[in-house]
């Protein structure tokens, strides 16, 4: 026989429902049937059903797939059981990936540090003219959350401290407290929490995106360093917007506390900040500053080596963005705790 069309089923079922009509369970081989379309097989399944005739429908070998779906016997694949894994090999396989991640990044600061030293050599190579647009996206438009976050964080933590130093009558050194908490390790850390979550986020997420789409070998076709061009723009981005958002974080964190200093304590503000201006030293913003530097940089780095390791479309991408984050995150407390340390070790706190 040769082919079963769709449009010829009416005439084609039509026969087929003389020749069974005496039949009580007839058998219908399409084993010799050249081609079968779907639409054919989905008619006659239905005239079946219509008049309530319990037919076999063979297809041989060939067909006997189709025949098969149209009969509603392929059933979904049944996904194989996985079995329980161990406490100890899953530990592994996470410690084993961890310690893939920073050899990668340690790869990747070596390309850029060598990225760096030729764009010193010839400036013309770095793409200097999207640095304030990135400053401002990574700065000016993170300021909003940078205050409102940062003003409730010295408020609770002027409150926290409230009910204490009261007890023993030291309401006076609640602007100490929220001044040198803010200035050396609150301010920056939580802006740097911030920032990682917007603009490192962006960061792996715009160069996943051209990773994938493959415009970052579209740049070294054209001849052009992407390192340079990419890379180091975002991080001195970063370099500039997070210490001066920092600074603000800082200020508005005091102010924070001088609400419940002035509302719970009984203070007045020329008190609260005549206090806290004999109290901060130089150091201590100085020292939330360099924390903040040594943020940015962590965060530039894990942001862009994330983006440029992105493959296999948007689900490489988004996984990438959320290794970035998690990781940046990590990296931000260690750096907190290793240079408090050092702070520590060298007296400078």
């Amino acid at each position: 026989m040769g082919r079963l069309e769709t449009r010829e089923a009416p005439a084609l079922i039509a026969e087929i429902r003389t020749a069974t009509a005496h039949v009580e369970q007839p058998t219908i081989d399409l084993a010799g049937v050249a081609e079968v379309d779907g639409g054919f097989l989905a008619l006659l399944r239905a005239d079946l059903a219509a008049r309530n005739v319990r037919a076999d429908v063979r297809g041989g070998e060939r067909l006997g797939a189709l025949v098969d779906l149209y009969r509603g016997d392929v059933r979904p694949l049944s996904r194989k059981a996985r079995s329980p894994e161990e406490l100890l090999c899953h530990v592994g396989r996470a410690a084993v990936i961890d310690v893939g991640h920073l050899t990668s990044i340690l790869a990747f600061t070596g390309q850029l540090a060598i990225a760096a030293v030729r764009v010193v050599r010839r400036p013309r190579r770095g793409h200097w003219s999207e640095l304030p647009y990135l400053v401002e996206r990574a700065g000016a438009d993170a300021v909003p959350i940078v205050l409102v976050i940062n003003f409730l964080i010295g408020f609770v933590l002027g409150y926290m401290a409230a009910r204490a130093l009261s007890m023993f009558g030291a309401n006076i050194y609640v602007s100490d407290l929220v001044g040198i908490g803010m200035t050396r390790q609150l301010g920056p850390l939580m802006t740097a929490v911030i920032l990682c979550g917007r603009s490192g986020a962006a960061y792996t997420t715009e160069l996943g995106a051209m990773k994938v789409d493959e415009e970052i070998d579209a740049l070294r076709t054209l001849g052009l360093e992407p390192f340079g061009w990419l890379v180091m723009p975002r991080l001195l981005a970063l370099l500039v917007a997070l210490p001066a958002l920092t600074l603000l974080a800082d200020i508005v964190g005091m102010c924070g506390g001088l609400v419940v200093a002035v509302t719970s304590l009984g203070l007045t503000p020329r008190g609260y900040f005549n206090e806290l201006r004999s109290t901060l030293t130089p150091w201590d913003v100085e020292s939330g500053v360099i924390l903040s530097l040594a943020f940015a940089l962590a965060i530039g780095l894990i942001a862009c080596e994330q983006g440029f390791a992105a493959s296999g479309g948007p689900q490489g991408v988004g996984q990438r963005t959320t290794s970035a984050v998690v990781t940046s995150l990590f990296a931000i407390v260690v750096l907190d705790a290793c240079i408090t340390v050092l702070y520590r070790a060298y007296g400078l706190s």
